[in-house]
């Protein structure tokens, strides 16, 4: 009765840590259906964004679990301007505590516009962190409220 409380015990945790990983950017469930509904198209995208080739990519997709894992590495690494390597490294040690952790342990502070962007989303649209949200912009308001009340020329 004790191993089965201890197994039960041990399940119990792996499953909240999973949950806790795959919480800590929303974001990633999409980026994986897009690049299962297209693979080579993340693959020249995201080497196109970092400026990488196959074998770097295929270095990295290798040794994580998806696609939205691969594009972190190469994304933390940009950020606290360290090599794929490194992150991957700091990754496979530590992947149980969820990324915004390892971003935290590579000097992004939570908080920081750094981690936001990182929150928001992917950039490979290149709309620079997500899915179009706010781009660093607040809410939205100073642009939506420029102009209004004036006359346009023409």
């Amino acid at each position: 009765m004790r191993v089965l409380r201890v197994g039960l015990g041990a399940a119990a945790v792996l499953l909240l840590a999973t949950v806790a990983v795959a919480a800590d950017f929303d974001w990633f469930r999409d980026f994986n259906v897009m690049a299962q509904a297209d693979p080579s198209g993340i693959r020249a995208r995201i080497g196109a964004r970092f400026k990488i080739g196959d074998a770097e990519i295929d270095a990295v997709l290798g040794n994580v679990g998806s696609a939205a894992d691969a594009y972190m590495v190469f994304r933390l690494g940009e950020m606290a301007h360290h090599p794929p390597a490194y992150v991957l490294e700091r990754y496979k040690g530590g992947k149980q505590k969820g990324w915004g952790a390892l971003a935290k342990s590579l000097g992004i502070k939570p908080g920081s516009a750094e981690f936001h962007a990182l929150k928001r989303g992917h950039d490979l649209d290149g709309d620079g962190g997500g899915k179009g949200k706010d781009k660093g912009k607040g809410k939205g308001k100073k642009d939506k409220d420029k102009g209004k009340g004036k006359k346009q020329k023409g």
